[in-house]
């Protein structure tokens, strides 16, 4: 069966087999096709004394506390990133959640539902940019807890007002726009308390699209950390400790310091 990627629905076609050994776990990946094209989704395999056990590349992840956010956030990407982090606050609410993020953004109301379930768990989630974090994706980053946002050295981040559109009669448009306006306010909200900026350089910079990369994110208060690479336990390892204070700590750093979408 083809391993799902969030927000697609792929059918398996055929499969290609790899294998390395480390402890004897294999990789597996799996073709996978959808409206968006060919997917390769890899399927880890486990071997054990206790028998083989196997997980889509992004469950695996999980076992590791790692929740990965790689598309536009719609409300199925938004049930299963909460998912994921009421389940990891569950096993354990005192150690650490890394969600990796590489998305062009999306839903406004997924964006809030994600920000609330951050802020609602115990555990810290710290966010690492990898690639992109664009329109709403940038405000989840920016939540991260203090201290533990990061951005890779090329990573782009992109701010800007949510849009939308509406029809019908004028006071069905009348309520959408005002819906949006709030929307908007309460995305200044969170961005002028994870960043530090005045409300009224936020307001201004997200009028157009606002990009920052590296020692720009960092200097704007988007991200705390900008880090070109770090020490991982291999999968499979025990884990000791908080995984994102080694995910911190151990990094060598550069810097450091359609309901309306975003």
């Amino acid at each position: 069966m083809c391993a799902r990627y969030p927000g697609r629905s792929p059918h398996a076609t055929h499969q290609l087999h790899i294998s390395h050994s480390v402890d004897r776990v294999h990789s597996q990946l799996i073709s996978c096709t959808s409206s968006g094209g060919a997917v390769l989704i890899p399927t880890v395999i486990e071997t054990s004394s206790r028998g083989e056990r196997a997980y889509d590349i992004y469950s695996r992840l999980l076992v590791n506390r790692i929740v990965f956010l790689g598309t536009a956030i719609d409300d199925q990407v938004t049930n299963l990133i909460v998912a994921q982090l009421l389940h990891l606050e569950n096993e354990n609410p005192d150690q650490d959640i890394a969600l990796y993020i590489n998305s062009p953004g999306g839903d406004m109301n997924g964006l809030f539902a994600i920000h609330d379930t951050m802020r609602f768990i115990a555990p810290d989630v710290a966010t690492i940019c990898v690639g992109q974090a664009a329109s709403a994706a940038a405000v989840l980053l920016a939540a991260g807890a203090p201290g533990k946002r990061s951005a890779l050295p090329n990573a782009r981040v992109l701010i800007h007002q949510p849009h939308g559109g509406a029809q019908g009669q004028s006071t069905d448009m009348e309520l959408a726009v005002a819906e949006m306006v709030e929307m908007r306010r309460r995305m200044v909200d969170i961005l002028v308390t994870s960043t530090g900026q005045p409300r009224e350089r936020i307001i201004a910079d997200i009028d157009r699209d606002y990009i920052v990369r590296g020692e720009q994110a960092l200097a704007y208060g988007l991200v705390d950390h900008i880090i070109e690479r770090r020490e991982l336990p291999a999968l499979g390892a025990p884990i000791t400790g908080a995984l994102l204070g080694s995910t911190i700590e151990d990094a060598v750093p550069v810097g450091a310091g359609s309901s309306p979408t975003g």
